[in-house]
């Protein structure tokens, strides 16, 4: 790792640098798989008293605003050089942090449908400013060689804390947390930001430098990837799929009681620790695959790891049903373990991905575009999906078998693809 060598030499900005990053995207993914996702389900339906069918309905407005408004946001950054302005990016985030902090202060006291629907429509821009922006600090803090493995962390910190950390999945305690942890990081951007002391001046002004050579992404050599190539466009399909798989069955995983209250959401602080600690090394282990072999290679993964996942929740449920009294009432641990192991070998690619397929010039336009259309469309149309299921009374066996038959789907056809790919590489070559 570049990262010891930084610590060896006494390159103290660097150093500060990596951990910075750490640390934001830590914090602001934490705030999107909790307060966001699971909060404002809460918020709807509990406290506003909306159906979840509405709720979904706003949830996918949020997520096709923030789409939008990160795509704006990206091509803008572009376009005026933002991208690497390292001053001026710590500035909108500071604004967006800022925002974010007064909307999670806010968000609890909300009892109508109004109120909530102006509360989505301001956390929307948040949003969909915050994610071009902290993407693109991924040039100015770490080295192309690095990035894998500070994915890597940033997954096992973020889904340790989540998991390890015992919380009701209520708007008002995941608020309380998050203002918690919000205070401090506003203090510290405002001091980045601010340029009034002048030993941090000089550190970001060292920092500011560092995208001259870790700009261009693992995948950009030798040549850029453009925005409408093919090379762009099969991640962000592949990515699409990664995360409407899991949305569509973790979804209906947690409206079933026996199963959510078993592994995420269980009393037993053994099981949430497993979980925190599969979590940890499954996120270990994807650093190091991105690391030594390339994006299709831990995409594989990723879609086997799905289809074996299901394929136990699937023979779990069929096993019940055909041996009520053998199975007994508690399913096993080992099929949440087996998500959590998937789950953070596709976030922690979802880090490192588009950066690596970006230059300084592209960060915004890719980020915003990768995220945006592979996270959070994804995420929500899945929703979408998964509810009208609900509501056609689909099995929880059907259901689950949909999920799983995508994921093989999607593992056979990149074996395919790849595979293909290979063969015709190798008759242009005998031509040659």
């Amino acid at each position: 790792m570049r990262f010891l060598e930084y610590v060896k030499n006494g390159e103290w900005s660097t150093v500060l640098g990596y951990l910075l990053f750490v640390v934001l995207m830590a914090a602001g993914y934490y705030y999107n798989i909790t307060f966001v996702q699971l909060g404002l389900i809460d918020l709807g339906t509990r406290l506003v008293g909306m159906s979840g069918t509405s709720v979904s309905t706003w949830m996918a407005a949020l997520a096709l605003l923030t789409f939008l408004v990160a795509v704006g946001t990206g091509v803008t950054m572009d376009r005026r050089n933002w991208s690497t302005d390292l001053r001026t990016k710590l500035r909108v985030l500071l604004l967006v942090v800022v925002v974010q902090f007064a909307l999670t202060t806010v968000a609890p006291g909300i009892r109508t449908v109004s109120g909530f629907g102006v509360w989505i429509v301001i956390a929307s821009v948040a949003l969909g400013v915050g994610f071009p922006i902290s993407f693109s600090l991924t040039i100015d803090f770490i080295p192309v060689p690095d990035r894998g493995y500070v994915a890597a962390v940033i997954t096992a910190v973020t889904y340790f804390v989540a998991n390890a950390v015992p919380l009701d999945w209520s708007i008002e305690v995941f608020s309380r947390m998050m203002l918690v942890a919000m205070g401090p990081g506003i203090v510290v951007l405002a001091v980045l930001a601010s340029d009034r002391i002048h030993v941090l001046s000089d550190v970001v002004d060292e920092l500011s430098l560092q995208h001259r050579e870790f700009g261009r992404g693992r995948f950009c050599r030798p040549a850029p990837i453009g925005t409408r190539s093919l090379a762009f466009f099969v991640p962000v399909v592949l990515m699409f799929g990664v995360f409407f798989i899991d949305s569509l069955g973790f979804l209906r995983i947690i409206e079933t009681p026996a199963l959510v209250l078993t592994s995420w959401q269980s009393p037993s602080i053994t099981t949430r620790l497993s979980i925190a600690v599969v979590h940890a090394i499954g996120a270990l282990m994807a650093g190091v695959l991105y690391v030594n072999f390339d994006r299709n290679g831990l995409f594989l993964w990723v879609f086997a790891l799905f289809g074996f996942t299901y394929v136990l929740y699937t023979s779990d449920l069929r096993m019940a049903a055909l041996f009520p009294t053998v199975g007994g009432d508690t399913p096993s641990i080992v099929n949440p373990l087996f998500y959590s192991l998937t789950v953070s070998f596709y976030t922690t690619l979802n880090f490192a991905l588009w950066p690596d397929l970006s230059t300084a010039e592209t960060i915004g336009t890719h980020s915003a575009v990768g995220i945006g259309m592979a996270g959070w469309l994804a995420t929500f149309l899945s929703t979408a999906v998964a509810l009208y299921l609900e509501h056609a009374e689909y099995t929880l066996l059907s259901h689950l078998n949909l999920v799983n038959a995508l994921a093989l789907l999607l593992f056979f056809g990149l074996a395919a693809g790849i595979y293909v790919r290979r063969m015709v590489t190798i008759s242009r070559g005998r031509s040659a």
